[in-house]
């Protein structure tokens, strides 16, 4: 795959601020900008730990059909993934397939770069 995705890190009031700005139209944000962004350093942790890079490289590798395929492969029970996943297709990091009789996970991005405003 090797998607890169852009994480920008800046205080919930400059996020607030940018994100109004491009609403109003008075900016454009280039193709080279964070496309997600985290209040904090700890919240961008929270989805992007250890445990959590290891289930995106389970994704990528195995491309799992469903949840409980995933859930095999990663020694996770379903309902830890289906919310772990939810909170990451939040940020447009995978991309959760509604099938009729499940959810298949795929990856949005693969790789990460961090941009930090302070």
């Amino acid at each position: 795959m090797g998607k890169e995705m852009k994480i920008g890190i800046a205080s919930y009031k400059e996020i607030k601020k940018h994100t109004i700005s491009i609403a109003k139209g008075e900016y454009k944000p280039t193709g080279n900008e964070p496309t997600i962004w985290f209040d904090s350093i700890e919240s961008m942790a929270q989805i992007l730990s250890s445990k959590n890079q290891e289930l995106l490289k389970k994704i990528r590798d195995n491309n799992p059909q469903s949840l409980a395929e995933l859930a095999a492969i990663s020694g996770r029970h379903v309902s830890n993934l289906s919310r772990t996943l939810k909170n990451m297709e939040k940020y447009g990091i995978v991309e959760l397939d509604k099938k009729k009789d499940s959810v298949k996970p795929s990856l949005k991005a693969d790789k990460f770069k961090a941009v930090f405003s302070f």
